[in-house]
């Protein structure tokens, strides 16, 4: 009929779109439902907004102890001392605050080198047959059996101090575990109808490991992301705790080192040990279990446990 309208054709590109942007609106809605996992993600995005705003709510003048001799030292938590104060008189509120954004970038700075090196190394291991995959195999199994704190330790001892140098040595020796379930998942997908069709029509590594490897393996990764950032956090506060991080900066592992030196747990200012720990354990706890959520959700066999 000349009144009718054709379909508009829709380009591969377009539909793909389409499918993902579906795919992620049902992730929503899944994780949605898990309590736990929404019980985590406020608490974090809490404790993130708290750490940007850190100049605003806290100023870098109330870290500053030559602007504090009128303050108490070891004041316990009170009405006016929320948190209680430290022995040079800081509020221990504004010291956790502005480590806040210290331990956070660290956690997820250090956990995008650590699933970037994964990811890579884990679908080359299982994509490339011959020499090559052993090769990278053995790495694998090099890393998983290394003390990758102790590793991590000596590469904070050799480098400069500073926030990167930590971020450089938990990334580059915390990505072993990643790589190994990477490399599970790629053997997997390597044997489906669809990869084994683009490798017979001439499809070439580059095209198997982008269009088809990659986007099976990212659920996987974005599960393991979310658990390792907690690892991450911990490991810098262990840095920090040792005196192998940056002392110019606030982070929650400085905080716990600076209630050692003074012997805080045993001199009754148990404030000064506390609320950094807890701190810790609840970001810890906040991520486990918005990576556990987010496990659930990409692999359905955990869904009905």
């Amino acid at each position: 009929m000349s009144g009718s309208i054709a379909p508009v054709a829709r380009s591969p590109r377009s539909m793909a779109w389409a499918r993902r942007r579906h795919a992620f609106g049902g992730f929503c809605r899944e994780f949605a439902r898990s309590r736990s996992g929404m019980i985590g993600i406020i608490f974090l995005v809490v404790v993130i907004v708290l750490s940007l705003l850190a100049p605003v709510l806290a100023p870098s003048w109330m870290l500053d102890v030559t602007k504090l001799l009128d303050q108490p030292r070891f004041a316990p938590p009170s009405f006016a001392h929320p948190l209680g104060t430290d022995d040079q008189g800081r509020e221990l509120w504004v010291r956790m605050i502005w480590g806040a954004r210290v331990s956070l970038l660290v956690g997820f700075a250090a956990t995008a080198v650590s699933m970037v090196i994964g990811t890579i190394v884990g679908i080359a291991a299982g994509h490339f047959t011959g020499w090559t995959g052993g090769l990278l195999m053995r790495l694998i199994d090099f890393f998983l059996v290394l003390p990758s704190l102790i590793l991590a330790i000596v590469l904070s001892s050799v480098l400069s101090r500073g926030v990167w140098t930590i971020v450089i040595a938990i990334g580059l020796t915390s990505w072993a575990g990643t790589a190994r379930v990477v490399r599970a998942q790629t053997l997997s997908v390597e044997s489906r109808d669809y990869v084994e069709r683009a490798r017979v029509l001439g499809a070439g590594h580059w095209h198997i490991i982008v269009k088809h490897l990659l986007p099976a393996v990212l659920p996987l990764v974005l599960a393991n992301t979310t658990l390792t950032v907690g690892s991450a956090i911990i490991a810098e506060s262990t840095l920090s705790f040792l005196g192998l991080g940056d002392t110019t900066l606030q982070s929650w592992g400085s905080v716990l080192k600076n209630s050692m030196d003074v012997s805080a747990a045993t001199a009754g200012y148990w404030w000064y040990v506390l609320v950094p720990g807890i701190a810790i354990v609840l970001v810890v706890l906040a991520f486990t279990l918005v990576g556990r959520a987010v496990e659930t959700i990409v692999n359905p066999t955990l869904r009905s446990r």
